[in-house]
């Protein structure tokens, strides 16, 4: 494939995702003229990305070919963009498709002198991407930053929060293992958190980290788990800095979770290697936000980055748009806004909440596609099974579609109907938000802790504020 090369006109088709916005504003700050088009353009929900994409001179289109006016060299586009949407078909003239990931790799190449920095993993990525750059960030090192999510502390006017332009040698990037485009890069160093069941199994997981492995360059972070899962012969080339939980087997030397403690007034944990014991203040309530701050200390020493302020630099942390977000309360119980869509995010998240909670956590999600619903209904079902308790209530919403599929099934309504004919806990179907609201305000007290979940929807984060400031 041919470069496209700074000062070339790009569009991107579906500009107002996470990870295409982000990508536009790379490209903008690489010297490209940029353009884009979105199915959600006009939508309110939608504005705090599109302000900020304007700001940076970005002009935006309906997704319906009208974008042709701009004569654009490439079109960028993500794996949801159907071969039948407008944009494709609207010129007689062939015109150059580059996916997004291809794209991302054409931007980093661009960067030539700076040392990338890949965060993927089945859980945790984004949130792990955004805390490593806010560290480096506190430990004066001005590190770029490509993520899934917007970063409270780099929001503004003309900041979405998902991409900063930095100084220092560093950039951080998020590496998407969905549809497996990680593959498409050769980064420096790799962290890898975790392998769990989201968009393939795990034994294929397993083969295409262990290929991303052998793409990177000079070192890589991983846990214990997944060191022992991939195997030792794709990382042989590398520096290794590992981490875990605390655990009587551990066969080689490691940054542990020693203790890890939460209540309503603070959240604190410890980590240790051999003798170096470290005490950390955590900016939000779970043991996964614990091992990411493990994973982020541990990647301070792969790159021998000082770590004395470090427990201050990893503490002082803002957080990311989405990610157990408190919006305020309904009937006296805390309402969470959570990106949750997999089953080991929803677990996670549900965890996070019962150790703030006095009785019970409800849950209400919106599957962010028919097809991730259907591969991951039977995990999720034993999961919740498992995790759930008597005063708990899991509710689903129906399907938010955002296109990229031709199967319509299975609904939200069929899923939760197989839950409550096999299952133990208290299962619910909600037909829209209205009906929703309605059973919460009925039914939620100050003992429970409410959850709103989903991915790729921004509405549900309006919603749960809107939820939270009705009195």
């Amino acid at each position: 494939m041919d470069q496209i090369k700074p000062g070339s006109k790009v569009h991107f088709i579906g500009i107002g995702g996470i990870g295409m916005s982000a990508l536009a504003q790379m490209f903008v700050t690489q010297g490209y003229t940029v353009s884009g088009s979105d199915r959600g353009v006009d939508k309110p929900e939608n504005q705090r990305i599109f302000n900020a994409l304007r700001a940076k001179g970005i002009k935006l289109f309906p997704q319906d070919g009208s974008y042709i006016s701009e004569t654009p060299e490439a079109l960028i586009y993500s794996t949801a963009i159907e071969d039948d949407n407008p944009d494709f078909t609207v010129s007689a003239k062939k015109i150059k498709k580059i996916h997004r990931s291809q794209a991302l790799n054409i931007a980093i190449n661009n960067l030539k002198d700076k040392s990338v920095i890949a965060v993927t993993g089945s859980c945790g990525k984004t949130t792990v991407s955004a805390w490593l750059t806010e560290t480096l960030v506190n430990l004066n090192i001005d590190a770029s930053m490509l993520s899934g999510g917007l970063v409270n502390r780099f929001i503004n006017d003309e900041n979405a929060g998902n991409y900063k332009d930095g100084s220092s040698d560093y950039m951080v990037i998020e590496a998407d293992e969905s549809d497996k485009s990680l593959l498409n890069y050769r980064p420096d160093y790799s962290i890898i958190l975790n392998i769990g069941t989201d968009h393939y199994s795990k034994e294929e997981l397993i083969e295409v980290f262990q290929q991303f492995l052998r793409q990177t360059k000079k070192g890589a972070v991983l846990s214990l788990e997944v060191y022992e899962l991939l195997g030792h012969d794709c990382t042989k080339h590398l520096d290794i800095v590992l981490f875990s939980e605390m655990g009587s087997n551990l066969t080689r030397d490691c940054w542990q979770l020693m203790r890890y403690k939460a209540d309503k007034e603070s959240v604190c944990a410890t980590i240790k290697k051999t003798t170096n014991e470290i005490n950390l203040k955590l900016p939000a309530p779970g043991k996964h936000t614990a091992l990411n701050a493990l994973a982020i200390y541990s990647t301070l020493d792969l790159l021998k980055i000082s770590t004395s302020n470090a427990d201050k630099a990893i503490s002082n942390f803002n957080g990311v748009w989405r990610r157990f977000d408190l919006h305020g309360t309904l009937n006296g119980a805390n309402i969470y806004d959570d990106y949750a869509h997999n089953v080991e995010k929803i677990i996670s998240s549900i965890s996070a909440a019962r150790e703030i909670t006095t009785k019970g956590v409800v849950v209400i999600f919106q599957p962010h596609g028919y097809g991730p619903l259907g591969f991951m209904k039977q995990e999720l079902f034993k999961a919740l099974e498992s995790n759930l308790t008597e005063d708990d209530i899991f509710a689903l919403l129906p399907v938010y579609y955002a296109g990229g599929t031709t199967s319509f099934s299975p609904k939200s309504i069929d899923v939760i109907s197989e839950y409550n004919l096999n299952g133990t806990k208290r299962y619910m179907y909600f037909e829209n938000r209205e009906e929703a609201l309605c059973f919460l305000n009925k039914n939620l007290t100050k003992n429970n802790t409410l959850i709103i979940m989903g991915a790729r929807d921004n509405s549900l984060s309006d919603w749960a504020n809107n939820i939270a400031h009705m009195a």
